[in-house]
C-alpha cells in the first residue's frame, strides 16, 4: 500500500491546499479502474469481430516461412482468439487508458492542461502503433528468420505451437508499442518537474544500458545488426528528448525570471 499513498501524496500537490482522505482517494482509484476496465472490454468487443482477419495477418509471417502451427488442445483455438482480442484490444482503448490514469493521477488538470493533454495522448497513440507496425514488418519477421535458419541448420523440423507463436507474436508487439513511448514518458515527467535536465544527463549512461538492455530483451536474435538497428533510433529520440527537457528547463526559468522581474 506504500505505492498508493506515494501516488495519493502527489494527487494533492494538484489539489493546493485541499487534502482528501485516504478513502476518497480509494473511491477516485476505484472508478478509475471501471472505466478503464470498460474501455478495455469494448475494445476487446470490437477486436473479437474480426479476429479471424488479425489471426491470418498474425499467421502470414510464418507463414511466409513455409512453417506449419500446430495447437495440442482442444480449447487452443479459441483461447487464442482470446489472446488476440485482449491485446489488440489493449491497441485499440489505448488512448483511453492513457487519459484515464492522467486524469486519475492529475485530478486538478485546466482546462489548458486538458488541452495539452489530448494531443500528447493522440501523439502517444501514433507512437504505440509505429511500434507495433515496426515490430510487424521489421523485428517479427527477422527474429523468425533467423530462428528457423538456424533450427533447420540443426536439422529440426520446423512446426511452431500455435499458442505459443501467437504469444510471442503479441508480446513482441506490445513491447515494441511501448518502447516506442519513451518520448512522451520523458516529457510528460519533465512537464510536471519529476526530472530535468541534469538528472537526465548525469543519468544518460545508464539509461542508454537499460535501452540496449530493454531492446535485447524485446527483439532476441543474436544478429548484430537487427539490434544496432533497433537500438540506435531508440538511443537517437532518447537523445532528442534530453535536449528538448533542456529547452523546456530553460523557458522556465526564464519565465520564472521574468516574474520575478514584475513583482520587483
Amino acid at each position: 500500500m506504500n505505492w498508493l499513498r506515494k501516488i495519493f501524496q502527489f494527487r494533492e500537490q494538484t489539489h493546493g491546499d485541499v487534502v482528501k482522505p485516504f478513502l476518497d482517494h480509494l473511491e477516485d482509484l476505484r472508478w478509475t479502474a471501471i472505466k478503464m476496465g470498460t474501455a478495455l472490454v469494448l475494445g476487446m468487443i470490437v477486436a473479437f469481430s474480426f479476429v479471424k482477419e488479425v489471426t491470418a495477418l498474425v499467421m502470414k509471417p510464418v507463414a511466409d516461412l513455409g512453417v506449419k502451427l500446430f495447437m495440442p488442445g482442444v480449447t487452443d483455438g479459441f483461447m487464442i482468439s482470446l489472446t488476440i482480442a485482449f491485446y489488440a484490444g489493449i491497441v485499440l482503448s489505448f488512448p483511453f487508458l492513457v487519459y484515464f490514469l492522467a486524469e486519475f493521477v492529475l485530478p486538478a488538470l485546466t482546462s489548458k492542461e486538458r488541452r495539452i493533454l489530448l494531443p500528447a495522448i493522440g501523439a502517444g497513440f501514433v507512437l504505440f502503433a509505429i511500434g507495433a507496425v515496426v515490430s510487424y514488418w521489421y523485428i517479427l519477421p527477422a527474429t523468425l528468420q533467423w530462428f528457423t535458419n538456424y533450427n533447420t541448420s540443426m536439422g529440426i523440423t520446423q512446426q511452431f505451437d500455435a499458442k505459443i507463436y501467437f504469444g510471442f507474436v503479441s508480446h513482441l508487439t506490445i513491447a515494441c508499442g511501448l518502447l516506442c513511448e519513451l518520448p512522451v514518458g520523458v516529457l510528460g515527467l519533465a512537464a510536471l518537474r519529476i526530472i530535468n535536465y541534469p538528472m537526465l544527463a548525469r543519468t544518460r549512461p545508464y539509461a542508454i544500458t537499460a535501452i540496449l538492455v530493454l531492446v535485447a530483451l524485446i527483439a532476441p536474435t543474436p544478429d548484430p545488426f537487427t539490434f544496432i538497428g533497433l537500438s540506435l533510433p531508440v538511443i537517437a529520440i532518447y537523445e532528442i528528448c534530453i535536449w528538448i527537457v533542456w529547452l523546456m528547463d530553460r523557458r522556465r526559468i526564464q519565465e520564472e525570471a521574468g516574474e520575478i522581474r514584475t513583482l520587483d
